[in-house]
């Protein structure tokens, strides 16, 4: 599996890929979470636009997501728990695997975490399968964010330098 920026010639794909994770979610009992629309196509043509929108290569795109190293402004407040460290870190978001190559979105976030070693993340209450994953990539639940709407979610970070029972890594 490859990773490179996103481009305009992936656009229809991505499209696709989107709304099939948005119909599995919702086949899975996490329908609130995207919606019938999330990400809205002026988000993720403004992801392409900045390079900060991904796919995750394998004969076609397997996955796709959002990778940015710096602050999240979402990530400044958070209730019920706290960051494991105030360093610098990459934000992961609105991944989404095609469900064709199995580990795509797995990879997906061990690439980001290759290129800053310190991953903030959030999911909806709902999203069970994307909770199991982290927890078993080592993310540690950190406690409680809220997005720009008001809407709860959980955070979760790993650092390399920490592994989830609070014990130093590497």
């Amino acid at each position: 599996m490859e990773i490179r920026k996103a481009s305009m010639d992936d656009w229809e794909e991505i499209q696709k890929l989107y709304a099939s994770a948005r119909r599995f979610m919702a086949e899975h009992g996490n329908a609130g979470q995207w919606g019938t629309n999330y990400p809205q196509e002026e988000l993720l043509l403004d992801d392409i636009a900045q390079g900060k929108l991904y796919v995750c290569t394998e004969d076609g795109i397997a996955a796709v997501f959002y990778f940015a190293a710096g602050e999240d402004p979402t990530y400044r407040r958070i209730e019920d728990g706290a960051w494991l460290n105030e360093e610098p870190y990459g934000v992961v978001h609105r991944i989404a695997s095609a469900r064709t190559v199995k580990g795509a979105a797995s990879f997906c976030i061990d690439w980001a975490l290759e290129q800053s070693g310190n991953i903030r993340i959030d999911t909806h209450e709902d999203n069970i399968p994307m909770q199991n994953m982290l927890r078993k990539k080592g993310f540690h639940h950190c406690g409680r964010i809220y997005l720009e709407n008001g809407e709860p979610r959980i955070a979760f970070q790993k650092n390399w330098k920490w592994k989830v029972d609070g014990t130093k890594d590497r």
